[in-house]
């Protein structure tokens, strides 16, 4: 599936101009492009959503972890007390724990994502994630901190701070 997005379709084109008029062979690389949705609660991802990861992988062959929490700025403002944010992050059962897709629903969805994606290009690892030390108290830090498995049954609930 390609995005039908602005940039994608912007970057798209600047690859053709160059294999057209530049002689350059490069071809533009429509995986792992980052998308964010504007509405009140923003929702970002990059790579496969976890039902894509299921069908081409095999449900045994992936692991999903996620987390609720409250980000910040909705704890000092008390404006969606009643409302967590949400992050997942899918990865295969390899030896190497290869992230297939990141999913984030929350505050400021397309600032967290971005860097993201720069990762999943150059073959972001659970390892890789995990091993980032998070910028202490940011919504973008919950997706480094991961360590609740969908198949633990544990609750993804954020306790404490």
């Amino acid at each position: 599936k390609t995005p039908e997005l602005t940039p994608v379709a912007i970057q798209a084109g600047l690859y053709l101009a160059r294999r057209l008029f530049g002689g350059d062979k490069e071809a533009m690389d429509y995986q792992n492009v980052c998308t964010t949705v504007f509405t009140p609660i923003e929702y970002a991802c990059v790579g496969l959503s976890e039902e894509d990861a299921v069908a081409k992988y095999g449900q045994n062959n992936i692991e999903v972890y996620h987390r609720e929490f409250v980000p910040l700025e909705w704890s000092l403002s008390m404006s969606r007390s009643h409302n967590a944010a949400y992050t997942k992050v899918i990865v295969d059962k390899s030896p190497q724990e290869n992230v297939l897709g990141i999913h984030y629903v929350g505050p400021n969805a397309g600032e967290v994502m971005q860097g993201y994606g720069t990762s999943m290009k150059q073959g972001l690892t659970l390892k890789t994630l995990t091993d980032t030390v998070g910028i202490h108290p940011t919504s973008s830090e919950e997706i480094v901190t991961l360590s609740i498995t969908k198949s633990s049954g544990e609750d993804a609930a954020a306790g404490g701070c």
